[in-house]
């Protein structure tokens, strides 16, 4: 189990790499106003795709956690929540990257595969306990 908590610690620190990479992209970096910072980003796609990582790593984030936990609570073999888990950590990371790239049909496709992680997870322990 704890690879799938290894996962979980990566998962939370993944959108500060992201959001460093955008603060480091742009004209310098502003922290008295970091939101007005990158809405000054206008031309810059860079801060703006690696803003939109960061952002999106939080909103991928608790699915995730509740997915491991529950599965873990509910008794589904370590050997399944583990694929899932690095299956999860995986697809983000290439979300990130894809999101830098500019290659959105990648980065879509990447996103769902790690979601369905995440529900995967969600639904075995439904089904374990139900």
């Amino acid at each position: 189990m704890s690879i799938a908590y290894w996962c979980i610690l990566v998962t939370a620190l993944l959108p500060y790499l992201w959001v460093f990479i955008a603060k480091r992209s742009g004209e310098r970096y502003n922290n008295r106003n970091p939101r007005g910072w990158v809405a000054k980003q206008e031309g810059n796609y860079k801060v703006q795709r690696a803003n939109a990582a960061h952002l999106n790593g939080f909103e991928a984030f608790p699915a995730f956690v509740a997915g491991v936990l529950m599965a873990q609570l509910a008794g589904v073999p370590t050997d399944t929540i583990t694929p899932l888990a690095l299956g999860f950590v995986a697809a983000r990371v290439l979300h990130g990257v894809f999101y830098l790239a500019d290659k959105h049909s990648l980065r879509s496709f990447v996103w769902l595969l790690g979601m369905l992680c995440a529900v995967a997870l969600i639904v075995l322990a439904v089904l374990r306990i139900g």
